[in-house]
């Protein structure tokens, strides 16, 4: 037997559908501007590097991480403003707690659990649904990427799903729905008795948060967990993620969490985050200051066929050739994400970061060239 042989025998071993499916892909970006990935354009000053950089030096790395994590939660229930009678999950990244919700609702056999959300949405709600046995079922969005609130209604009550999902803004979109349309799928689940999780990842560039429907009306949103992640707030590199809701069900989720799953070199420098929230908040305030400007120039630009607007920290547009204009800003030294094969409705459409003043004239002037 060979040895092309025995791996190939090896590889029978792993599911179906995982050799099926595509990685997720993260495009190189040596020497390129990145706007094709949201993060957050600044940097701390060297001041608050040297501190932060002292801080994580003294950590003893050689301990497993402890109690520092429950003054992580603390801090961030108060940055949020958390309902009383909340609790809170760390996950590395939003990406790990949402493959702890569907861990924890997986059901085997004719039980199988089912989890639901407006579609396009975030590309992991699927894959993490098809990884841990759940069924998917997608709503499509209106032509604008409302939410169609009769058809959510009627899929949720046909499906009955065990998660639903309401980004909030939502990505590649950036729409901040409108606030009755969300309470009326909340609604319409409660009905049915599953979960609602409210994905906040943009929430420092949104105008609201749900977080102030769940604190005037409990009842209401007793079955909604509110799910954010720092990696918009400023730490894409720190990765830490953190869910948000009544203790009864947070404490269910936690169950299924890994041991040690945030390192303390993680936890430490979210909590240094958090002690200079001022910083970041000036950061994101600058950031909303950049959008409406982008957008308008945006408009200007021939070749340029819609613009949506945006509640988040990116700018969804339609162009005619979305492949080769990505292609071409790539040329110029300029990496955007070109969502096309996402879904139907984004077709020939790229999704822009929101950077600071001079990433975005920097962009401007490569999609000027590109269209």
């Amino acid at each position: 037997m060979t040895v092309q042989d025995v791996q190939n025998q090896a590889l029978q071993r792993i599911r179906a559908d995982v050799r099926a499916m595509q990685a997720y892909h993260v495009q190189p970006a040596q020497g390129l501007l990145k706007m094709d990935t949201m993060e957050n354009p600044f940097v701390l000053s060297a001041e608050l590097q040297a501190a932060l950089g002292q801080r994580l030096g003294a950590l003893e790395i050689n301990r497993y991480p402890g109690e520092r994590q429950e003054q992580l939660k603390h801090m961030l229930a108060d940055y949020a403003d958390a309902p009383e009678g909340s609790s809170v999950l760390l996950g590395n990244g939003s990406d790990e707690i949402i493959t702890l919700l569907a861990l924890a609702c997986a059901q085997p056999g004719e039980q199988r659990a089912t989890m639901l959300a407006p579609m396009p949405g975030f590309v992991m709600y699927p894959m993490s649904a098809r990884l841990q046995g759940l069924d998917f079922v997608g709503v499509d969005l209106t032509e604008d990427f409302e939410l169609d609130v009769p058809a959510m209604r009627a899929a949720i009550a046909k499906h009955r799903p065990a998660i639903t999902y309401i980004a909030y803004p939502n990505n590649p979109t950036a729409t901040l729905w409108d606030e009755a349309d969300v309470q009326a799928v909340i609604d319409a689940v409660a009905v049915i008795g599953g979960l609602v999780v409210i994905d906040e990842a943009y929430q420092p560039f949104a105008k609201r948060s749900w977080v102030q429907n769940m604190r005037v009306q409990p009842a209401r949103n007793s079955h909604v967990l509110l799910m954010r992640t720092l990696s918009k707030f400023g730490l894409a590199g720190v990765r830490l993620g953190y869910l948000l809701g009544p203790a009864a069900l947070v404490h269910e989720i936690d169950k299924v969490r890994p041991p040690y799953n945030i390192s303390v070199l993680n936890c430490e420098a979210a909590i240094f985050a958090l002690e200079h929230e001022q910083v970041y908040a000036q950061q994101a305030a600058e950031i909303r200051a950049q959008r409406q400007p982008l957008v308008e120039a945006l408009k200007a630009l021939a070749g340029v066929e819609k613009i949506w607007p945006s509640e988040a920290n990116m700018v969804l547009i339609r162009v005619r050739d979305a492949a080769q204009a990505q292609a071409r800003m790539k040329e110029r030294g300029v990496l955007v994400k070109n969502v096309s094969a996402m879904h139907p409705l984004l077709a020939n459409c790229l999704r822009l970061t929101v950077g600071s003043h001079e990433e975005n004239a920097r962009m401007l002037a490569a999609m000027k060239e590109s269209l």
